[in-house]
Order: structure tokens, then C-alpha cells, then sequence
């Protein structure tokens, strides 16, 4: 391999895939119909939703768009007992939702067995409980960020990640085709003693935080993105 060869090959390729939801699933609330139709319009997007705030929901309403947008497949990965109980809510607010068959629209599957899965029928999938990302070295992160790399549409769906949890963001970020998490670390980051010690450079904060709000909707209740909070304050 020569050196052109080499860096063509270092070089990501990022589709923009992003398009207008129709008919949005009535049963959402409306700063839930906010962040799918945010989702749809980027292709590419993370929900940090608190628990109870309905990303279940917000992620079966984004694969039924996809699916309708494009007529092709959408695939679900999550924890193995989180399937069944996905495909119950799914029953529940009017969205099919199978077990891997290769056929129907959005399928579900869990993560241990995606080398069992043709991903080649997709080109739409969610990750729920998207922080088994967080692991910096795993083995299976590598798998599903390499395994979905030139997908149009990806949807990652994970409670608030821990604000100083630099993997589990920049592991995200490189899962959705927005910036590697080394990228990452070396533009905003400064390196202290210790292995994998990183810190916030001091000027970088607004910036910072400003990016990861480009590709994502972070909240803890819906106040915190300009909705009523009413039915959420505990």
C-alpha cells in the first residue's frame, strides 16, 4: 500500500441523510415530537434522555420514519431483556416492531448477536441503552462503530451521560460519524498525569458543550430543552 493509498483509506466518509418527518405518532408529547423531528432532520443522532422521559418511543417513531422515508429496513440493537419489553411498547403505541426475520420493516435483535445478523439488509439502526459505547477498548464497541460506519441513519438512545465521561461522549460522536473520540480529546482536552486523565481545557467549556449540542438532545426533564416540566418534577 503507498502513502495515497494509505491516508484515502484513513479518510471517513459522512453521508448527510437527514430528512422532514411525516405524520408524526400521535402518542408523543411534544417536546418528544421536538427531538425525533430533530433526529430525522440530522440522520445522525443521540437522545441522553433521563429515565422516564420516553425513549422507547422517541426511537420506535424514529425507525418508523426511516422506514418510510427510505422503504428499507431499520434495525434495533439492545440489552437482551430489553427486547421483549420494546416490542410490547411497540404493540402499545401502533409500531411493529419484529425479531430479526430479515423482512419486516424495524426488527430487533440483541447485541450479542450481531455477527449473527446480515447488517447488509439495513441501512437504519438504533442503539438502545447506547452506553455499552462507553467502553474505551471494548471489544464490541469497536464491532458495532466499524459494523455500521457507512450507515445513512443511526439513532444512539442512553440516559444523561456522566458530564465528565469523556469515552462514553466520544465514543458517541464516532459512532455517528461526527468527529473520532481521539479528535475529540486532543481538540478540547489537555492530557494530566495518568493514563487516560483527561481535563477540559479552560477556555473550551462553551465550545465544548455548544458541539456535543449539534448532534444531540441532552436532557433531565423536558424544561431543560423549553418544555413544560408539569408531571416530570420529582
Amino acid at each position: 500500500m503507498d502513502y495515497k493509498e494509505f491516508i484515502k483509506n484513513k479518510v471517513k466518509s459522512f453521508k448527510q441523510s437527514g430528512f422532514e418527518p411525516k405524520n408524526l405518532n400521535s402518542n408523543l408529547f411534544d417536546f418528544q415530537k421536538h427531538i425525533v423531528k430533530k433526529a430525522c432532520n440530522a440522520g445522525k443522532y443521540a437522545i441522553f434522555a433521563d429515565c422516564g422521559l420516553g425513549k422507547t418511543l422517541m426511537q420506535l417513531e424514529w425507525a418508523n420514519q426511516v422506514y418510510n422515508h427510505n422503504k428499507k429496513p431499520v434495525l434495533i440493537l439492545a440489552p437482551l431483556a430489553v427486547s421483549a419489553q420494546t416490542i410490547n411498547e411497540g404493540v402499545k403505541f401502533g409500531i411493529e416492531v419484529s425479531k430479526y426475520d430479515r423482512v419486516s420493516p424495524i426488527q430487533i435483535s440483541n447485541y450479542e448477536q450481531i455477527d449473527n445478523l446480515d447488517i447488509t439488509l439495513f441501512d437504519g439502526v438504533v442503539l438502545d441503552e447506547s452506553s455499552i459505547l462507553k467502553n474505551f477498548t471494548g471489544k464490541l464497541k469497536n464491532k458495532i462503530i466499524e459494523s455500521f460506519e457507512n450507515y445513512s441513519y443511526k439513532l444512539a438512545c442512553t440516559a444523561t451521560p456522566a458530564p465528565n465521561d469523556l469515552n462514553e461522549i466520544g465514543n458517541h460522536s464516532e459512532f455517528l460519524n461526527v468527529m473520532d473520540s481521539a479528535d475529540m480529546r486532543m481538540r478540547w482536552f489537555v492530557r494530566d498525569e495518568g493514563m487516560n486523565n483527561y481535563r477540559l481545557k479552560g477556555h473550551a467549556d462553551s465550545d465544548f458543550y455548544g458541539w456535543i449540542s449539534t448532534w444531540s438532545t441532552v436532557l433531565r426533564t423536558p424544561s431543560d430543552i423549553g418544555f413544560n416540566s408539569k408531571g416530570y418534577e420529582l
